[in-house]
């Protein structure tokens, strides 16, 4: 076969192969647009877990109708002012995204530049471009994404559910918000719940994102970390030894603002933790990593997941050691939700519904000195776990998923509880057993089983080898369950095979009689 040129809708849809592997890549390479623009609010809708939608709109400086022809092609891009990939300040600098994604998509773009009178607008679809025409928009620019790869049907068939997609894209957008604190981001779509993450400012913006996206309780479970040697600094935030998870999808790592997953930053994270927490555990952290741009690669990864340092080992050596540092700084704190779980299971009414009343009540951690719920009585300082007595007026709080039981029915004239009519005909009829029996006497059947286990467990009456024993067990268990009346029938009747006394070793020893007989109870 001879050597041709491939034609350029085949060229955009091998390089879509690179870039675009899951709706989640377009709508990482679309905000990272957004966010090069100089974006303040950025929304995201998708439907379909963004195989059927994907809407990205932002109020950044937008483009003219030239830059808007130029951006879906090829290789054409406004992020690099020259040809140098060694000094790259934004997070993209490609330009493949835009051509890529209408290779396989059907792609519309809206903008407007602040120099134009209206907006413009332009569609791809499966690679044939349609010529800009005039639209109507405010600022900025949406993107709109539909039927992902369409023009690629088996690329369609290896993507999961809609939900698990669904998930990736919220990841993904979790990692770049941050990254950019400064930024408003919206998520949005019927298939999922909504994410909004205000913009912050001031000192505390970026651990005030931090709750945000990764909850309250790592404000308070993590040390700080700024550390710098040899002009590489490291600075956030690294959770406590005894704040960790199963997996290692909160530990979000970022180089000069850029979120990535590079394997030498994660192995340093796990050297850092190796002696103080379990190797199936995984902490949570947020960490970015700041360096000049000639010392980091990040042109390696079509989807710039992951990067090179020319000096891995100061990098490593840096990571390792601040995380190190910063936790013997904090001592050995444990977490507070570890601390509250476990103080909610000591507690009475072991936790739960319960333990939230007892609280309410008056019952604090650490507090066996103040007061106790009401009627009740603190335990002493040495054994806080004792229950408190039975005095102790707990309030009634049913466990969660269940409903209050229904209170017993009771005779209005004796207060005794009421029987049924049948019940009562039955308890008054002559020489008829009590109903309800005393807990200390056991019924007959009850009393069966227990003598039929205890002669079970009894070694046999007569000498036999270890052989005949456990044939002679093995019998006993198979011929009948050991339970009422039966049980007693089939063990009466199993013959006795020839026993004989062990022999001593001495060739006079005379053998036991031969027996003859079967196995009475008793």
């Amino acid at each position: 076969m001879p050597v041709r040129q491939l034609s350029e809708v085949t060229i955009n849809r091998i390089a879509a192969g690179e870039v675009v592997e899951r709706p989640a890549s377009v709508v990482k390479e679309l905000v990272e647009n957004a966010l090069d623009a100089g974006a303040a609010r950025i929304e995201i809708v998708t439907a379909g877990g963004g195989k059927t939608l994907i809407r990205v709109t932002d109020d950044g400086s937008g483009m003219t109708r030239e830059d808007l022809d130029l951006a879906v092609e090829r290789h054409c891009t406004s992020k690099l002012a020259d040809d140098d990939l060694l000094t790259i300040e934004t997070l993209g600098f490609r330009g493949e995204a835009l051509p890529s994604i209408g290779a396989i998509a059907r792609l519309a773009i809206a903008t407007r530049h602040a120099s134009e009178p209206h907006g413009w607008e332009i569609a791809i679809e499966g690679g044939d471009k349609i010529e800009p025409r005039p639209a109507a928009l405010s600022r900025g620019t949406r993107v709109e994404v539909r039927d992902l790869f369409f023009a690629t049907p088996a690329r369609l068939k290896f993507l999961k559910t809609e939900r698990a997609e669904a998930a990736a894209i919220t990841e993904i957008v979790k990692r770049l918000a941050l990254s950019r604190p400064d930024v408003r981001f919206s998520l949005a779509g019927a298939d999922r719940s909504a994410l909004e993450l205000s913009a912050q400012t001031g000192d505390d913006a970026w651990i005030a994102r931090i709750a945000a996206v990764i909850g309250a309780d790592f404000a308070e479970n993590s040390v700080p970390v700024d550390a710098e040697r040899e002009g590489v600094r490291l600075v956030g935030h690294v959770g406590l030894p005894t704040f960790h998870r199963a997996a290692s999808t909160q530990q979000y790592l970022m180089v000069n603002g850029r979120p990535v997953r590079d394997k030498l930053l994660m192995g340093a994270i796990r050297g850092a933790y190796a002696d103080v927490m379990a190797g199936d555990r995984h902490p949570v952290l947020v960490l970015d990593l700041r360096l000049d741009p000639h010392e980091v690669d990040v042109n390696v990864h079509p989807t710039k997941a992951d990067v090179r340092f020319r000096e891995g080992g100061l990098v490593r050596g840096l990571l390792v050691g601040a995380i190190r540092e910063a936790l013997a700084r904090a001592g050995h704190r444990s977490s507070t939700t570890g601390g509250s779980a476990t103080l909610a299971a000591l507690r009475p009414g072991l936790g739960g519904a319960q333990g939230a009343a007892w609280q309410g009540a008056g019952w604090r951690p650490g507090s066996w000195a103040g007061a106790a719920p009401a009627g009740g009585q603190a335990g002493p300082p040495d054994r806080p776990w004792r229950r408190a007595p039975a005095s102790a007026s707990i309030p009634a709080v049913p466990r969660p998923g269940t409903t209050p039981c229904r209170p017993r029915a009771t005779s209005a004239s004796t207060g005794a509880p009421r029987r049924s009519a049948r019940r009562t005909a039955r308890a008054e009829r002559p020489g008829a057993r009590p109903i309800s029996r005393p807990m200390t006497q056991p019924s007959t059947r009850t009393a069966s089983r227990r003598s039929c286990r205890r002669r079970q467990r009894s070694p046999s009456p007569c000498w036999q080898s270890p052989r005949a024993t456990r044939a002679a067990t093995r019998h006993r268990s198979t011929r009948s369950a050991c339970t009422g009346r039966s049980a007693r029938r089939a063990r009466s009747s199993m013959p006795i095979t020839s026993c004989r006394r062990p022999r001593t070793g001495s060739s006079s020893s005379m053998p036991m009689p031969r027996m003859s007989g079967s196995i009475t109870s008793g």
